[in-house]
């Protein structure tokens, strides 16, 4: 593991929603990616400072889930605070509620709310009509808190972020890839996305993002050749072909994207100690080999793990101290 590379950052963000990384400079996120170092070493030795003491976080689920709800509910019992789980099934919003009303009435209630949806709309709706701050914890154009867990696990394991060459394989068109689109610029990579034409990223996204980027001096790229796009890479990443709510689409899925595999003879264009990253769950024999996410180079359970960590920087910003 490399050295890391830290800046200094005493920026604050308490009551602010995290929505996605476009609302943040490179500051404010280098600044949640120290705290969740520190906090992640306080960890290891044992120490959980109740930063969040008699705190409470709603967590509302529209989509499953395994990382993102355990890493929460973890993340606020080690900072001293609570979680409640709220299955949309469970509450009037299953039964036609109005997202504007729910949101006002949880704000008398808790302290923050954790949203895993399908519509962006949704957590924009959430964040208009609440009083306490809203963590988009996906929805299908964004997904911000697992870009940033990917962000501290390359720090850990690169020592920096900056100048790195990533490389994203696979659907252009989904949540994953536009937090890196976002990721990418704030933070000073060179970014270059491999997909087949018809699955390219959201246009809106990626020409602010490539506009930002023309003025800092590094790259959004976008290619239908995986080969191009891997050349040199630091960082490889891929995700699902088919994600929720697509699943009747996957036969078709598979068939656009056989040539955008992750494999080892793939991967070899890379640069000798690249890094690999999924955010799981995989499907081993399609978006990647198991050669692959089961090899030397993958770093899939850090990255999984770092969701606790890089949450538990943002609860800690929005709904504590406002230090990151």
């Amino acid at each position: 593991m490399s050295s890391i590379e830290l800046f200094s950052n005493p920026a604050g963000l308490k009551g602010k929603d995290f929505l996605s990384l476009s609302q943040f400079n490179s500051d404010e996120i280098t600044g949640l990616l120290e705290s969740a170092l520190m906090m992640k070493k306080e960890a290891k030795e044992g120490k959980f400072p109740p930063y969040l003491k008699g705190k409470t976080l709603g967590m509302i689920f529209e989509k499953s889930s395994t990382r993102t709800r355990v890493s929460f509910e973890v993340g606020m019992y080690q900072l001293g605070g609570n979680a409640i789980f709220l299955s949309s099934k469970d509450l009037q919003l299953g039964r036609g509620e109005s997202v504007e009303d729910t949101a006002k009435v949880l704000s008398r209630y808790l302290d923050g709310i954790m949203i895993r949806t399908f519509a962006h709309k949704t957590v924009e709706t959430f964040s208009e009509n609440a009083t306490i701050p809203i963590i988009n914890g996906l929805t299908d154009l964004h997904h911000p808190t697992q870009v940033l867990a990917d962000l501290l696990t390359i720090l850990e394991h690169k020592g920096k972020l900056k100048g790195l060459n990533v490389c994203y394989i696979g659907d252009g068109n989904n949540n994953m890839c536009h937090s890196w689109i976002e990721g990418a610029v704030k933070m000073g990579m060179n970014l270059s996305i491999a997909c087949p034409d018809e699955y390219a990223p959201d246009q809106t996204i990626a020409s602010s993002a490539m506009n930002e980027a023309r003025t800092t001096g590094f790259s959004i790229k976008i290619t239908s050749c995986p080969k191009t796009a891997i050349n040199g890479a630091d960082v490889v990443i891929t995700d699902v072909w088919t994600s929720m709510g697509q699943e009747a689409e996957n036969e078709k899925r598979l068939h656009d994207f056989k040539d955008f595999q992750v494999s080892a003879d793939l991967v070899e264009h890379a640069t000798s100690d690249f890094i690999f990253l999924h955010c799981l769950p995989a499907h081993r024999g399609e978006e990647v080999t198991s050669e692959v996410i089961d090899g030397g180079h993958s770093v899939v359970l850090d990255e999984a793990e770092n969701r606790l960590h890089a949450q538990k920087a943002i609860l800690r910003a929005i709904m504590g101290d406002g230090m990151v």
